[in-house]
């Protein structure tokens, strides 16, 4: 365990010193357990009632009131496989000139363990205008079903999310979905050497040209167009053969200016291919510009983005906000670092955005 300097403030210390038990507990995404339970012990050490499903945990503030809106802290236990150029162990945590080194330390080790405090700062307060839901979660790295996803409908109503990422603590009032759509353009197969034969790597080419140029009527304020991009393709068994189908896949970055269905339907009248979406889950999300959370943030004057990376917000139906301490650009690379004072920032603003919000 780790020697943290007695001046930091104690919630910073304690934090730490979590985080530092975390990223010694390898917790590769669907092997979470070993870290859940290192997150379980920590909480019920503090007084805090418990509850686990898979390897899921979360708690409820203490005077949890059903006639209360309720407010969700969620952020994930797993992480991604370290990258192969790391220097430094990924299992060790070490701090070396203000920075927490250890796989997970940034993404999302630091932002759950601020959470962690923040909750903890909060969860006997008796008069508090709302309910707290504390949730560590799994497989967000994977989007797996059995992370939040699995674990909403048994948390009941929520009102507000607070999802925990590194954000650098600006905070992202939306974010981009996902579509992953399988094509298919389909022609007629003939000899290369005669012409005969409809190529369906032609067709495929016109079909994608098409989606190259089409632009969706709408467009966020924060996120922009919708992004569409061809990443694989495959079509052809030989050389001389006119190939008689070609694949392609497509991926989009939707935004909160449509669902994830009406993006699909549009794109379904607009070009001639058969495809078929892999899934509708990852929705786009956003928060009004106006909801006490966002009011709350201007006034501490927390910059207002909108994020191109997906997190467990895709999959809440209800208004959410990300933010948190650390930088999405250090998040699964070598050496992967969180600075402690990011910690300490990130625990004192999240207690500033909830101390007395009305929702």
């Amino acid at each position: 365990m780790l020697e943290i300097d007695a001046s930091y403030h104690r919630y910073t210390r304690e934090a730490v010193a979590l985080l530092a038990a975390m990223i010694e507990t390898q917790s590769f995404s669907r092997e979470e357990e070993n870290v859940a339970r290192v997150v379980r012990i920590f909480l019920e050490e503090k007084g805090v009632e418990v509850q686990q499903q898979g390897n899921n945990i979360w708690a409820l503030s203490k005077y949890f009131s059903d006639e209360k809106p309720t407010i969700l802290l969620n952020s994930h236990i797993d992480t991604v496989k370290p990258a192969k150029t790391y220097t430094l162990d990924p299992f060790k945590a070490q701090i070396i000139d203000g920075k927490l080194h250890g796989l997970g330390s940034n993404d999302a080790g630091g932002p759950l363990v601020s959470l962690i405090l923040t909750f903890l700062n909060f969860h006997a307060q008796e008069n508090l205008p709302y309910n707290l839901i504390l949730a560590a979660t799994a497989e967000e790295e994977v989007s797996g079903a059995n992370g939040v996803a699995s674990l909403l409908p048994v948390l009941g109503k929520i009102d507000l999310a607070i999802v925990g990422e590194p954000t650098l603590m600006d905070m992202a009032i939306a974010e981009k979905g996902l579509i992953v759509i399988d094509c298919e353009a389909k022609g007629l197969s003939g000899h290369a050497a005669r012409d005969e034969g409809v190529n369906a790597i032609y067709k495929a080419l016109t079909e994608i040209e098409k989606l190259k140029n089409y632009q969706f009527e709408k467009e966020s304020d924060y996120l922009g167009p919708i992004k569409k991009t061809v990443t694989l393709i495959e079509a052809g068994t030989q050389h001389n053969v006119v190939p008689d189908s070609c694949k392609f896949v497509l991926d989009v970055r939707t935004t909160d200016a449509y669902s994830n269905q009406e993006v699909v339907e549009i794109l379904a009248r607009e070009i001639d291919v058969e495809f078929k979406p892999r899934s509708l889950r990852l929705n786009s999300s956003g928060i009004s510009n106006t909801h006490p959370i966002v009011l709350r943030g201007d006034h501490l004057g927390m910059k207002k983005y909108g994020s191109p990376t997906m997190s467990d917000q895709a999959l809440m139906p209800f208004d959410s906000i990300k933010i948190g301490p650390g930088d999405s650009a250090r998040s699964h690379t070598a050496d992967e670092f969180i600075y402690v004072d990011e910690i300490e920032k990130g625990i004192q603003l999240y207690i500033q955005l909830l101390d007395g919000l009305e929702i």
